[in-house]
């Protein structure tokens, strides 16, 4: 661990990107576990609008992260990308902080924040460019560090807004926040992130059109592992959209209970993260993730049973330790199926979204119609569990 964090200390762009992910952790952290309480019990828009708005966020975020990592193969644009996507997080700030209304919200939201949340991506193609002729495992080890600047507000930022909303301040008080955080992030990209001519790293332009690009990615091996992925990470949209939901209505619980929960099982998430790396000694990457799916899908699917006992507070350790465990390796993974392209890998990221914001969507909306929030978390556990079977018989004889 402290060879690869020495790397990561001593080269200045991997520096910049650790602090950029952990602007983006702030802005993750303030806006994601609130978003749904905002939309239903704020702006008063129903769960159906709601499933909507995430799909519409949706087709937007992917639309704009495939096409920039298509862009980014092409050209040298990194830097433009990583302003545009920095400008959407505080423009989508401001809209709501200033507009007040659903309709603000659903601009914000549909349009201007998932623009802003194409900077993961992108800090993640670079990071994977600088670290390109390392091996592997201290590959996924700096990704997982990088990662771990992205999980950090959650358990620094997170339990802050819980402290403060438990106090009396307003949850519409989160978007100027926003503003500010995105203003912070256009500092540093202008300031810090290299300019595409004079980046210090290696990278290979793919000399394809964008239909040439499109197709390549969506041939089927690549096509249907990126799925499975982003069914994997269904756990993770799905708890931001339905823990504080289930926390209200079932539990009793106010928004401060939210922030210290989030904060607690993303502590364990955290040191997860940072130590996985050291497991493939012994086991192969896709064995590693299964094991966290498993922890993952167990605590969704005991969620809605054990949230109205005290007993719901040992969640944190299941969903912490299998959240570390898949994210820590997932990205890596699915890097590895383009190669060397690091804006192909980044828009993979982004068509991973497809799968776990869209079934994130789709079982939010199956479930609230069917029976309430309570069913939402069992369906996301058994669609995480299903997914994992059949990626491991997909890679049943790769290597790693």
């Amino acid at each position: 661990m402290q060879r690869q964090f020495f790397h990561l200390w001593r080269d200045p762009t991997l520096r910049m990107l650790s602090l950029a992910a952990l602007l983006f952790g702030c802005f993750a952290a303030s806006i994601g576990p609130y978003q749904s309480l905002i939309a239903i019990n704020i702006f008063g828009l129903s769960d159906a609008v709601y499933a909507g708005i995430l799909m519409a966020s949706l087709a937007v975020s992917v639309g704009m992260a495939v096409g920039i990592g298509i862009i980014t193969d092409q050209r040298p644009s990194r830097r433009i990308m990583a302003l545009l996507a920095s400008t959407g997080i505080a423009l989508g700030g401001a809209v709501v902080w200033l507009g007040d209304s659903a309709a603000a919200f659903i601009v914000a939201h549909v349009l201007l924040l998932p623009i802003g949340g194409t900077l993961l991506g992108q800090i993640f193609a670079v990071a994977r460019l600088v670290i390109a002729p390392l091996p592997a495992a201290d590959r996924d080890a700096i990704i997982a560090f990088i990662r771990s600047f992205f999980a950090f507000p959650f358990v620094a930022v997170l339990p802050f807004w819980g402290l403060a909303l438990q106090n009396g301040l307003p949850l519409r008080a989160l978007y100027p926040a926003l503003l500010i955080i995105g203003a912070l992030a256009l500092l540093l990209v202008l300031r810090k992130w290299p300019r595409d001519a004079r980046a210090t790293w290696i990278e290979q332009k793919s000399g394809l059109g964008f239909r040439a690009s499109l197709a390549e990615m969506l041939v089927f091996p690549i096509l249907i592992r990126v799925m499975l992925i982003g069914s994997i990470h269904l756990g993770g949209a799905l708890a931001g959209v339905v823990v504080g939901l289930i926390f209200c209505e079932i539990g009793g619980y106010g928004p401060g209970m939210i922030g210290l929960f989030f904060g607690l099982f993303v502590s364990g998430e955290i040191i997860i993260s940072m130590n996985a790396f050291r497991l493939l000694r012994y086991m192969r990457r896709l064995h590693i993730m299964a094991i966290g799916t498993g922890f993952f899908a167990l605590f969704l699917i005991t969620l809605p049973l054990v949230t109205p006992s005290g007993f719901v507070w040992l969640l944190v350790l299941p969903i912490g330790l299998g959240g570390g465990l898949i994210y820590a390796l997932a990205i890596g993974y699915l890097q590895d199926l383009m190669g060397s392209r690091a804006g192909a890998g980044a828009s993979l990221l982004a068509l991973q979204r497809i799968a776990s914001d869209g079934l994130a969507a789709a079982v939010f909306a199956i479930g609230t119609w069917a029976s309430g929030y309570g069913l939402v978390p069992i369906l996301g556990g058994i669609v995480m569990l299903s997914a994992m079977g059949c990626l491991l018989w997909l890679d049943r004889n790769r290597p790693d």
